[in-house]
């Protein structure tokens, strides 16, 4: 099959690899299914490796967001059969640990290490039983947009909403989201979708802020660090955020969310640390609260944010502003890390 491969920083290529089947000794679990992939995409954290930032196994395959068709189940699954249409989350929540009985199968204890590499023809998916996510009917029954809507609910959609979902956004709040990305325009979304009433995005690129607002934030802030934090208390009468939803990463991001907030407000952290070390001391002054992580995909997707698609609520797949076939796939990526492109869809099989 054809896969995307990461061969160095600032280069990916398709190449020919072996299709994952259940017919072989070494790949069949009873708990595994196989996916053919319809649509993938290209995430913000795709680049840290293509940028040389962080360190990548040089010649695996890559990927981990996608919506498909079910070609193959273990006898242990029974919730998904062969012709479903899927989304393909990548945190692979078995169901029964305590970590997704808690509600976040990102942390899954069961979870099947180095099993994310979804920008490719097939996808062999470990705790298919309970991570899969059934979608109704069938691809054909769907418009191009839904099909996109769809695909943002195997990642983008799902973080950007853990990050307002851990911050505890509620009917009325005023919400910072740091950054402007695709997680972050989620994020906006999510804010709007548990009812805020006043959403600040911290933007400085146009075509997002346009996005932004239309997604429902109501204040754009282009400042950044101290100038940002004085901006974002100006429009808050100085009283700062109800709640901060963190979906860059960066050490700038993480100070600006600690400060924006007002006393008893949580941090809603989605974007990847880049930084191991934060500064803790301004939680501690105004009792600010620091939660998030990888976000609880499958969790998120059956309480409410499927839904929420299917009813015309949320139109996250709006994020996805370039496609591209598979074998373009280094296009992709540099639209993505030349900021052409805020989200790069991948047409995988039509």
């Amino acid at each position: 099959m054809k896969a995307t491969v990461f061969m160095e920083p600032g280069k990916v290529e398709v190449q020919e690899i072996e299709k994952p089947t259940l017919k072989k000794p070494t790949l069949k679990k009873p708990t595994d299914a196989v996916i053919k992939v319809l649509r993938a995409c290209v995430c913000g954290s795709d680049l840290w490796f293509f940028r040389g930032i962080s360190e990548h196994e040089h010649g695996s395959a890559v990927g981990h967001e996608a919506i498909g068709i079910v070609e193959e189940v273990g006898s242990d699954v029974q919730n998904v059969s062969v012709g479903d249409f899927v989304i393909v989350p990548f945190t692979h929540g078995c169901g029964h640990c305590p970590a997704c009985l808690a509600g976040f199968d990102g942390d899954c204890y069961n979870r099947e290490p180095g099993n994310n590499a979804y920008q490719c023809e097939y996808v062999r998916y470990a705790n298919a039983n309970w991570g899969l996510v059934k979608i109704p009917g069938q691809p054909a029954d769907y418009s191009d947009e839904m099909l996109n809507n769809f695909l943002t609910l195997s990642d983008v959609m799902a973080t950007g909403y853990h990050a307002a979902f851990t911050a505890e956004v509620k009917p009325g709040d005023t919400v910072v989201v740091m950054g402007d990305g695709a997680v972050g325009l989620c994020g906006v979304i999510s804010a709007k979708l548990r009812g805020a009433k006043r959403i600040i995005a911290m933007s400085r690129h146009a075509d997002r802020q346009k996005l932004a607002l239309e997604f429902g934030a109501t204040d754009i802030v282009e400042e950044r660090g101290d100038e940002a934090v004085a901006k974002v208390m100006e429009i808050t009468d100085n009283h700062g955020a109800d709640a901060v939803l963190e979906c860059v990463g960066t050490e700038q991001s993480v100070d600006t969310a600690t400060k924006v907030g007002r006393p008893g407000a949580i941090v809603g952290r989605v974007g990847i640390p880049q930084n191991p070390k934060m500064d803790t001391n301004a939680l501690f002054r105004r009792n600010i609260g620091l939660r998030g992580g990888i976000a609880a995909v499958t969790t998120h997707d059956r309480n409410g944010l499927l839904q929420a698609v299917l009813d015309g609520k949320i139109n996250p797949g709006k994020v996805f502003t370039q496609r591209f076939k598979l074998d373009d796939v280094q296009a992709a990526y540099e639209a993505m890390d030349q900021r052409k492109a805020i989200k790069s869809l991948l047409i995988v099989s039509e």
